[in-house]
């Protein structure tokens, strides 16, 4: 295991379908005015807000309404929320949601006290944060980004075209998560199968990178092939709770920087998938699944032994009597077949990408050094031609 590296991880999580009473043991150390942040309105259909509203009453709390904020945040939702915050004088974020909530209520926290233009700083000059900063709670209601365990935060810019991520540092982390596998059960199917995929594709953009013998390369196998068997049994029944259990614990630790100790990662097929994202507001984990195949197969040449031994542990390829070239292939071709059963996009042009927004797309993918290869845009082109 090759680097040097430091790990922590500030944020407490309650995890089981009575997780929710742990509101009450975090609500007192946080002051009167509380932020409430939710999406569409889905938690009040299916009564989990009356839920936290009563607990919220309960502790003494005054609740600041914060809703609508849509699946891929934008830069004018933000503006609103840290205006409501300044004004209301907020002691505590509570994001209830998935993973555009979360994203959402950590950019507000960073936002609030900042005496510069949020979007410039953070999200165009990539500074972090001088000012005080409002802590953060979830109460999670989806499973894919790993909002509920780390730092980052993803806005969209539609007048510029950008939708970017910033992963601030470990202060910016939650500070406690609430997480109830049954409160996943009524989400649609693609929503569903969306963020299975984001999950797997978080550990993908970790695990394809370096070749040393590296701990949390197993880690990230053994993470994967849960994925991999959650996935098929939650398809066929949304409401099997161990599935859906295992699915959310998964989504945690694939994205609580954990696996990505001890390595160089990549991030390419997210820079690429985010950037369709603002020209298209596609459904994120669709926007991944939809260039993950015709990235894997551009670098597979450069990472030929992680691919071979991605087709061996995770999918179970025969390796006998074939070349490198042919088992990696296999495995990325058993890759395609479960995400084509699990029902994930896999061209951009199912996603309404137009031929006119490639090149636009490309400009707006940060090129980053990936885990075998650093793209010039060039190659970043081709590789979006190749997902249409």
């Amino acid at each position: 295991m090759l680097g040097n590296f430091s790990y922590k991880n500030a944020t407490k999580l309650y995890f089981g379908d009575d997780s929710l009473k742990y509101l009450n043991e975090e609500l007192p150390k946080y002051g009167k005015n509380i932020q409430l942040i939710y999406g569409g309105g889905s938690i009040k259909k299916n009564g989990l807000y009356d839920e936290i509203i009563q607990i919220l009453k309960d502790n003494g709390k005054n609740v600041i309404e914060d809703g609508g904020v849509m699946p891929n945040p934008t830069v004018e939702k933000l503006n609103e929320g840290v205006k409501l915050a300044k004004e209301n004088h907020v002691d505590l974020l509570l994001a209830v949601g998935g993973g555009s909530c979360c994203d959402y209520a950590k950019a507000v926290s960073v936002s609030v006290n900042c005496d510069e233009d949020p979007w410039d700083k953070y999200y165009i000059r990539f500074e972090e944060p001088t000012c005080e900063i409002v802590p953060v709670g979830c109460i999670l209601t989806m499973a894919g980004t790993g909002s509920e365990m780390n730092a980052g935060a993803v806005i969209t810019n539609h007048e510029q075209k950008l939708k970017i991520g910033h992963v601030f540092g470990e202060e910016v982390m939650p500070k406690f998560s609430i997480l109830n596998p049954k409160y996943t059960f009524s989400l649609p199917k693609r929503q569903m199968v969306a963020g299975i995929y984001d999950i797997f594709n978080h550990i993908c953009e970790q695990y394809f990178s370096g070749d040393d013998d590296n701990t949390s390369d197993y880690i990230a196998e053994a993470l994967m092939k849960s994925v991999i068997h959650s996935s098929l049994i939650a398809i066929e029944n949304p409401e099997d709770y161990e599935a859906r259990s295992n699915i959310m614990w998964t989504a945690t630790w694939a994205l609580n920087t954990l696996i990505s100790r001890g390595k160089t990662t990549d991030w390419m097929v997210h820079m690429i998938g985010q950037s369709v994202g603002a020209y298209t507001d596609a459904t994120h984990g669709m926007t991944l699944s939809a260039v993950s195949i015709p990235y894997y197969r551009f670098i597979m040449p450069y990472g030929l032994n992680k691919f071979k031994r991605f087709a061996t542990e995770v999918w179970g390829i025969c390796a006998e009597g074939k070349t490198d070239e042919q088992i990696a292939e296999e495995g990325l071709q058993a890759m395609e077949n479960w995400m084509k059963q699990i029902g994930v996009a896999l061209k951009l042009s199912e996603l309404g990408v137009t031929e006119d927004m490639i090149d636009g797309i490309t400009e707006g993918t940060l090129i980053l050094e990936g885990g075998y290869k650093v793209l010039s845009k060039d190659e970043v082109k081709q590789i979006i031609k190749a997902s249409m």
